[in-house]
């Protein structure tokens, strides 16, 4: 059980860029939107990255790096960053998945999962 002074919810929304897209090339785009809300007891500083990116074929790409969007926010008690951000795939759908890694207020480094969610182009899943 996650100690509760150090509880980071994240969400997801995606959208697919069918303007950036060339499914000719097997390029697919999409925008994601990321709500992390600190509904802990100590507000946090979101120091870093970790994405795990999924495409259909099983093709897996690592991306790490410090913050978010250029931002290092500091995520008080009870509220949240918002941010969008986006990816290219080589197929019609994918999953992301990773954790960001945060420093609350008393000096405490922990990590805040990211939950897989799904990239997909609108009528490629039945």
């Amino acid at each position: 059980m996650s100690d509760p002074r150090y509880q980071i919810d994240v969400s997801v929304v995606t959208r697919f860029l069918a303007e950036q897209s060339q499914p000719e090339q097997n390029r697919y785009a999409f925008a994601y939107t990321v709500t992390v809300k600190n509904n802990g007891l100590v507000p946090a500083k979101l120091l870093s990255r970790h994405w795990v990116i999924t495409d259909g074929d099983g093709h897996v790409e690592e991306v790490r790096g410090a913050g978010v969007i250029g931002q290092q926010p500091r995520i008080d008690i009870g509220a949240s960053h918002t941010y969008s951000s986006g990816t290219v795939m080589t197929s019609k759908v994918g999953t992301m998945q990773g954790s960001y890694r945060m420093l609350a207020e008393d000096g405490k480094h922990f990590d805040a999962i990211i939950a897989p969610f799904r990239l997909a182009v609108p009528g490629a899943l039945h």
